[in-house]
């Protein structure tokens, strides 16, 4: 039986990092945590503070959804392309980095990038992925956020009919292996995956062409699937 992976944990300085903020900063949501949500500590490192990095991101990026509700983004011409930093201030991140957290830690929830370069060299490649203002827009308006308009219910978009006794070695997406695991959404199987639940499923079988999105054989979804069984 396979153990389950600890979920990995962060101290301020690396949330502050990855947030664009200061490490007092993390502190300070942390001891307003009553009135904010922010997650609990879950271990300490000497006298550090440790929280479970997955609990974190997905606190920050529910409270972007609520300020980048008032947030209008600056006139671009629809079929400007932008890179990943590009795209987070487009949106109204304050964090450069959230676009390639989004695309790192979620898949399923942004969409693909609409261009992908290959750069570097043929000892150090590296791609570059790009959006369409476009497209942007078009996410900003229909994004799954967490907040909800007054009036306005709010619901996951229904994950497809994937058949188990399809090919075995074919590549399925995280939407489609979501929908073979039983997860509601694909965002509760990108949080499950990020925080060690899916052990078989941690190192995929491919990446697609376009935008590099983790790929997984339909046999290994249905033995993790299998392994799920017992504590569902």
């Amino acid at each position: 039986m396979t153990s389950r992976r600890e979920p990995r944990l962060a101290d301020a300085a690396e949330i502050a990092a990855e947030q664009g903020l200061s490490p007092a900063r993390i502190s300070m949501l942390y001891g307003e945590r009553a009135e904010n949500g922010f997650p609990e500590i879950a271990g300490t490192r000497g006298r550090a503070r440790l929280w479970n990095h997955a609990e974190v991101t997905e606190w920050f990026a529910g409270r972007s959804q609520v300020r980048l509700r008032e947030h209008t983004p600056p006139s671009r011409n629809p079929e400007d392309l932008l890179n990943a930093a590009e795209a987070s201030r487009f949106l109204g991140y304050k964090n450069s980095n959230q676009v390639n957290t989004y695309v790192r830690d979620h898949p399923g929830y942004f969409p693909d990038p609409d261009v992908v370069e290959e750069l570097g060299t043929s000892a150090n490649p590296y791609r570059r992925q790009l959006w369409r203002v476009q497209t942007l827009l078009d996410w900003m308006a229909t994004r799954p956020g967490r907040g909800r308009r007054a009036g306005v219910k709010r619901t996951a978009p229904p994950l497809p009919d994937v058949p188990v006794d399809g090919d075995l070695d074919e590549l399925l997406g995280a939407t489609q292996a979501a929908a073979l695991l039983g997860f509601k959404s694909v965002n509760t199987f990108s949080s499950s995956l990020s925080q060690g639940n899916l052990p078989l499923l941690e190192t995929p079988d491919a990446l697609s062409e376009k935008g590099g999105r983790r790929r997984w054989t339909r046999r290994r979804i249905l033995e993790q699937a299998a392994q799920r069984s017992p504590r569902r």
